[in-house]
């Protein structure tokens, strides 16, 4: 491999823990004040009359996993809240009809948070719900205790995950589909070229009761592009949360499947190299933005000041709402998103802390109960020496790779359980991972 990995699971002399367990408080609290009690649905975005969020469900679950190890919370409070959205899970409408909550086990993206029913007319999501599933399996690792409470968590998430028939997502092709709309039918979206799609896949393949076969798996990496940017390799993909997503349930370090066996590398190597072209992208700036630096980057999909042409400093600038920012193809209007470099610390320790620090320094936490904001751009209003622009909103799926993966960096947590998830580790043993890495039980360990 190019460069070893770095000691992941420990402190880093440029954050204190103290640093580090305050912004992981910070954002936890996203999933205890953003949540219906009665059903545990978790709000999307702070936004008003706004829908839940399977995907930042799935990020809850972990969450109190993470909570209730750290003190945040009882651990009792934690079982109540996992069990409340479980059971809703459970007994929510499985349908055809437009207005349930789900079809064949999957979930839709966007659920009302009183009712819990579809919303936006929103597709049956693939990825979404493997997001979801993956919080359930996380919780029943975790919860193991004897009791009735903790056992019907575990019996609750093995429901949820064999009751998926993760082949007719598949729509008689070797690649899955992105949704399903009882409108009109699958999407015509399949999940192609290197994206988050990895833990869907790999849940995909592990499903002891609706699989899809090794060769869907196959047919999605053949899709890849690997290039070289700055004179680094790696298996390209533009806004950094890709490098990011499946991380946060799947320890891959030391790991490959033969795609990367092919090139010398892993998965967890690759996200380092991205975070490295990150950085590089913002010292290089091609775009000339006066913010950035190797201290000030992260450029992911997030929140932005809306689709706008300005003049700024006489040069015309286009920019966008919420849209998948990426480097160095772009977009990149200059629009940053801290809680993307937050979720890079286990990657790239090194040059991550520095700039968290650097962004602490521009208090784009200020004043703000969920740790840094979602993002800033200071181009679009001229206020280069401070923030200018900030995101009104936060996010589910923003707060829960913050907390979660700093968790990762400082304890191995969630890793170390999902080491233990039997799903996940046929499903890695399938797509044929090999290596003397952290996942036991794989060929050639």
């Amino acid at each position: 491999m190019a460069s070893p990995h770095p000691n992941s699971v420990c402190e880093d002399d440029s954050l204190t823990a103290q640093a580090l367990r305050s912004l992981q408080r910070n954002s936890f609290d996203y999933f205890v004040y953003e949540v219906n009690r009665a059903n545990g649905l978790v709000l999307d975005k702070t936004a008003s009359d706004w829908p839940a969020s399977i995907a930042a469900m799935g990020m809850a679950l972990t969450a109190y996993v993470v909570g209730a190890e750290r003190r945040f919370m009882e651990r009792a409070e934690a079982v109540e809240r996992t069990l409340t959205m479980l059971r809703f899970l459970a007994a929510s409408e499985q349908s055809e009809a437009a207005d349930t909550t789900g079809y064949k086990g999957f979930y839709y993206h966007f659920l009302h948070m009183e009712t819990g029913r579809r919303v936006w007319q929103c597709e049956l999501s693939s990825i979404d719900t493997a997001l979801l599933i993956a919080g359930a399996l996380v919780a029943a690792q975790y919860f193991d205790g004897t009791d009735k409470d903790e056992t019907e968590i575990r019996e609750l998430a093995r429901f949820l995950y064999e009751r998926i028939d993760w082949a007719w997502m598949l729509n008689g092709g070797d690649t899955l589909c992105h949704g399903w709309l009882p409108e009109t039918g699958f999407l015509p979206f399949r999940w192609k070229g290197y994206d988050e799609a990895l833990i869907l896949y790999l849940f995909a393949l592990g499903s002891p009761t609706h699989p899809i076969v090794p060769a869907c798996y196959d047919a999605w990496c053949s899709t890849y592009e690997w290039k070289e940017i700055y004179g680094i390799g790696f298996l390209y993909a533009g806004p950094l949360f890709i490098h990011q997503m499946s991380h946060i349930w799947c320890d891959l370090r030391g790991i490959r499947d033969r795609y990367m066996r092919e090139r010398d590398s892993d998965y967890f190597e690759n996200s380092r190299r991205a975070t490295l072209i990150q950085q590089q992208y913002a010292i290089r700036n091609p775009s000339g933005f006066k913010h950035l630096s190797e201290r000030c980057w992260g450029i992911s999909a997030s929140d932005g000041p809306g689709d706008d042409v300005k003049e700024v400093d006489g040069i015309r600038r286009v920019f966008f709402d919420y849209v998948a920012r990426g480097v160095p193809f772009g977009p990149d209007d200059g629009t940053l998103a801290p809680w993307a470099v937050a979720a890079s610390l286990p990657f790239a320790p090194e040059v991550v802390a520095p700039t968290l620090r650097h962004l602490k320094a521009l208090h784009v936490e200020v004043p703000n109960p969920y740790g840094f904001k979602a993002s800033f751009n200071p181009v679009f209003t001229g206020d280069i020496d401070g923030v200018g622009w900030v995101s009104p909103y936060h996010f589910g799926i923003n707060e829960g790779p913050t907390l979660l993966m700093i968790e990762n960096h400082r304890t191995g947590l969630i890793w170390s359980l999902m080491r233990r998830c039997e799903p996940l580790q046929a499903g890695l043993r399938l797509a044929a991972f090999q290596g003397e890495g952290q996942a036991p039980g794989l060929v050639g360990r």
